[in-house]
């Protein structure tokens, strides 16, 4: 039997402040003056000079502010690697995102894409990066995705929704300071949290499932059930454990895989736009059948929290586009070999594809 060899995220620093370190962290990264540091920065933060002021600029430096509001797409990735060439006047020493999901994976692509000749549609799949990436740092400023710490940057091609899956997609440095989610709101601090619950009930439930990956999603479970269960968390101790579920939550799906949301959710996402963590929650909503005691325990997180989910949104789409979705994630196998095993296509029909869609 071949054991796959995955990458982890060789340096980590966790700790609230821990961001006013990047400076020192950066500094023995630079290449030479000419070769800057480009801060790719979701524009929430705009107007945010605490964080803002503490990006340790010089020579060089840019920001580059970038809209979360859509998922990542790769003719997004060719634009900014383009616009980042033409203002450097050499290859950039690093790129630092700072985000959610959205930005970490943009800055991963980007940092790929910047060594490697193409178009970024071309790098979506298994393995098809050829040359090490640029030096790269994820700091994320919500919790949930674990984006910080996965071997995958999704993105929205022409043709499909897909990651590039490599050993050279991992940050090499993530900053993990719980401070800089102090001021998410409280229905997106829901949604990006419900896609590390999700992840570690895919991945605690499927066929993939080992030792290591079970480990880790177990630890991101039991974090998940006190931050959204619970009342005795103080504010920043909810962050902290938030964050850190995230982390064990996408150090679970390295060594597994994820399941029946995030393949369908792949689908609303390619055609509808929908972002990925209320994607994710309106299809596990739905999912009773295949994970009954995980959606049981989604229901009341979502009631303790307030949370009422958009309904009808596949109601009026035509036949056309309904097919489409079921082609966009059906396309995504390893998923749905994990969640339902080696027949999957026996149980998961384009026909109960289409009822499960009809339902959100």
């Amino acid at each position: 039997m071949s054991y796959k060899n995955f990458p982890m995220v060789p340096r980590v620093i966790f700790g609230r402040g821990s961001f006013d370190q990047l400076g020192d962290i950066l500094a023995p990264k630079r290449l030479n003056i000419n070769a800057p540091f480009i801060f790719l920065v979701d524009d929430v933060f705009k107007t945010s000079t605490w964080l803002t002021s503490r990006i340790p600029l010089s020579y060089d430096d840019k920001i580059i502010f970038v809209s979360a509001a859509e998922e990542p797409k790769t003719g997004q990735v060719d634009a900014l690697v383009e616009q980042i060439i033409l203002k450097s006047k050499e290859r950039p020493s690093g790129i630092i995102g700072i985000g959610g999901g959205t930005l970490l994976d943009l800055a991963k692509a980007v940092s790929i894409m910047l060594t490697n000749e193409g178009e970024a549609k071309d790098y979506q799949g298994w393995d098809l990066v050829k040359n090490k990436a640029v030096y790269h740092v994820g700091i994320p400023t919500i919790s949930g995705t674990g984006a910080e710490v996965s071997r995958t940057t999704v993105l929205t091609g022409p043709e499909r929704k897909l990651g590039i899956n490599s050993d050279y997609t991992p940050f090499d440095q993530v900053v993990l300071d719980s401070e800089l989610t102090k001021n998410v709101p409280t229905d997106q601090w829901f949604y990006t949290g419900m896609d590390c619950y999700i992840h570690c009930i895919e991945s605690l439930q499927g066929t993939y499932l080992n030792a290591f990956s079970e480990s880790y999603g177990e630890m991101a479970l039991e974090l998940c059930k006190e931050v959204f269960l619970e009342d005795k968390l103080d504010k920043i101790e909810s962050q902290e454990k938030l964050m850190m579920a995230s982390w064990h939550g996408g150090m679970s799906i390295v060594y597994s895989q994820v399941g029946v949301a995030h393949a369908m959710s792949y689908g609303l996402s390619y055609l509808l736009g929908t972002k990925h963590g209320i994607g994710n929650c309106i299809v596990f909503d739905q999912l009773e059948e295949f994970y009954p005691e995980g959606v049981k325990l989604f229901k009341q997180m979502k009631e303790k929290h307030d949370i009422v989910l958009p309904t009808g949104i596949c109601a009026n789409l035509s036949d056309d586009e309904l097919n489409k979705m079921i082609d966009i994630s059906l396309d995504l196998e390893p998923l749905w070999e994990n969640a339902l095993g080696k027949n999957w296509q026996k149980i998961m029909t384009r026909d109960k594809l289409k009822d499960l869609y009809l339902k959100m």
